[in-house]
Order: structure tokens, then sequence, then C-alpha cells
């Protein structure tokens, strides 16, 4: 069983690229495994260890400044420097993909999986912007890189601003 922990994990990296699935599966069902069965799976046997950050690099919101006025759906355009961004999937050193947290935390803690639900949202097809839907009134949004496993690259590779969305 051990041996098949990495390879599941890998595949549902993969498969975990901001796509909806709400059917129920099993451990053994690697094929329709979701985040939720992946991240309370005991995946500490075989998977690599969270990639260094390289010395300097950062995220940001590229068109975004904090405490800005915006219309909803905000247009929010990632950016990363001395990283590559790249699909979830396998671990790369220097790569990885965007998350979105919607007036949640400033950052995952370094290695801890992003969840996936309404405030924190995945982009692991290597996307670099996004259209959010926000309601109007003030909202913190934080910009987390993660690795190819979804797991946190920690508060150096996270970025928060507050936005006034116009009614």
């Amino acid at each position: 069983m051990k041996k098949y922990l990495f390879p599941a994990a890998l595949l549902f990296a993969i498969a975990c690229n901001n796509s909806e699935n709400s059917e129920k599966t099993t451990n053994t069902d690697t094929s329709k495994m979701t985040h939720d069965t992946m991240s309370k799976m005991n995946t500490s046997v075989n998977v690599p260890v969270v990639p260094t950050v390289p010395d300097g690099a950062k995220v940001m919101f590229k068109n975004l400044k904090n405490n800005q006025s915006v219309s909803s759906p905000v247009k929010v355009e990632m950016g990363v420097e001395k990283m590559k961004v790249d699909t979830a999937g396998p671990v790369v050193d220097a790569s990885g993909h965007f998350h979105i947290f919607i007036d949640a935390e400033d950052s995952y803690p370094d290695g801890q999986m992003i969840p996936k639900d309404s405030t924190h949202l995945h982009y692991g097809k290597g996307q670099t912007s996004a259209d959010v839907q926000l309601t109007p009134g003030k909202h913190k949004l934080t910009l987390q890189f993660a690795d190819g496993l979804h797991r946190s690259y920690g508060s150096k590779m996270a970025s928060t601003v507050t936005v006034n969305v116009k009614k």
C-alpha cells in the first residue's frame, strides 16, 4: 500500500486543476480522488520534500494595489519572480502554481497542503490571471504560491492586498 501513496498523490495533484468533482470516492480509486480525500491521507511516505525557495523569489499581484477600488468580477493578474509557473502534479524545484485566498489567512504554513474551498481558490493549470467574483465592500486577497502537490511555500511566497469592491 505504501508504495502506491506517491503515485496516488501525483495522480491527484495532476487531476486537481481547479475542476469541479463532487463524486464520492474511496482511497483505492485514485482517478476520482477529491482534494478533501487527498488532504486526509497519510502522504508522508515516499512524498518528496517541499522544494526550497530560491533567494529573492517572490509573488505579487501585477495589477492590484493595496486599498484599490475595483469592480466585480475582479481581474487578478498573478506574478512570480525567480520561480517558474507550472501545473499541479510533479514536484519540481523552483516551480509551482498560484492560489488566491479570499478574506482568509495572510499565508499558509510552509509545507502545509492548501485546502480547496470557496475562500481558497486553486489555479493548478498554471493560470496567471483570473476573474474573481466578490461582493461589494472591502476584501482581503492573498496570493499564495505552492508546489505541485498544493503544499504552501509559506509566507515568503505570499502577498496580500485589500481591495474595495464598488457597488
